[in-house]
C-alpha cells in the first residue's frame, strides 16, 4: 500500500497509509490529524487546505478552476496549496510529502 509523508509542525514525519482511490481528506481524517472538510469533500469551502511539498506539486493533476476558486478563500494559501478533497491517492504518489498550512481554519475544533 502506498504512503503519505505528513509532516508535522514541528518537522518530524510522519508516515500514513493511504489506500489508492480515496482522497487525501479521508486519508489524512482517517489517522487522526485534525483537518476540517466542512463540505464533506463536495468542494464547497476551503477547510481541507494542505500544502504539498515542492517536489510533488507538479506531479500532481492541475487544480480545477472550481478548486482554484475555492483556494483563494484559504487561510495560509501557499504556491504549493491544493484542497484535500480534491487529490485522488494512486499508487504513483506514494512517499507524497503533505502539511498543513501555516493557518487553520477549524470551526469543528473551534481553531
Amino acid at each position: 500500500m502506498p504512503n503519505i509523508v505528513f509532516i508535522e509542525r514541528d518537522g518530524s514525519h510522519r508516515t500514513l497509509e493511504a489506500k489508492p482511490g480515496h482522497t487525501l481528506l479521508e486519508i489524512v481524517q482517517s489517522h487522526g490529524i485534525n483537518l476540517e472538510g466542512a463540505c464533506e469533500g463536495s468542494l464547497a469551502c476551503s477547510t481541507c487546505h494542505l500544502v504539498i511539498a515542492k517536489e510533488w506539486y507538479d506531479r500532481l493533476p492541475p487544480p480545477s478552476e472550481e478548486e482554484a476558486d475555492m483556494l483563494d478563500l484559504a487561510a495560509g494559501l501557499t504556491r504549493t496549496s491544493r484542497l484535500g478533497c480534491q487529490l485522488i491517492m494512486e499508487k504513483d504518489l506514494d512517499g507524497l510529502e503533505i502539511s498543513l498550512p501555516a493557518q487553520v481554519r477549524n470551526m469543528a475544533a473551534g481553531e
